[in-house]
């Protein structure tokens, strides 16, 4: 059974009996907003990848905002390690508030990075969260450096390319 919507799109149709549809997608200029928005707040693994492996300043500092054992089990090569707690207390001294920061934590299931974004933006940092943390960084395959060195994993297939240089998103 399919009812109109009163929304702004009133060509659109809902069908009740499915969830997906039970509530009507957002007019498509209310979604274009909502989409850009986010990606002013977020930056995905493999474009900060592709950025930090470019020639030259990427233009912005990686932070990772674990506990210290977290970190010597595998952070990013060059990113910062700054613990959420201590933000308030040592950004200024690690960080200049006229490059952006992009934060990490474990991955899509923690929202440390979410934290540590906010307590940079609170204090005045440009700030953007990198989706699926650490785990996604190491799924994918990129390099990683551990207190015994640097390794890197073979790329999941479930979520990077398995014979290709990037995903073509």
């Amino acid at each position: 059974m399919t009812t109109t919507t009163a929304t702004a799109n009133p060509v659109l149709r809902v069908d009740a009996a499915n969830p997906v549809l039970r509530v009507a997608p957002a007019a498509p200029a209310e979604a274009a907003a909502y989409f850009r928005a986010a990606l002013a707040f977020h930056a995905d693994v493999s474009d900060v990848a592709a950025a930090l492996a470019s020639d030259g300043d990427p233009g912005f500092v990686v932070l990772d905002s674990r506990s210290t054992e977290s970190w010597d089990q595998g952070h990013l090569p060059g990113a910062v390690h700054l613990p959420t707690a201590l933000i308030p207390e040592q950004a200024e001294q690690l960080l200049d508030k006229s490059v952006p920061v992009v934060t990490y934590c474990w991955g899509p299931g923690c929202n440390g990075a979410t934290r540590a974004a906010l307590a940079l933006a609170e204090l005045g940092y440009q700030v953007k969260e990198m989706l699926g943390g650490f785990e996604y960084w190491a799924r994918e395959g990129f390099a990683f450096e551990t207190w015994e060195g640097r390794e890197r994993r073979a790329a999941d297939p479930l979520t990077a390319p398995a014979d290709a240089e990037n995903c073509g998103c």
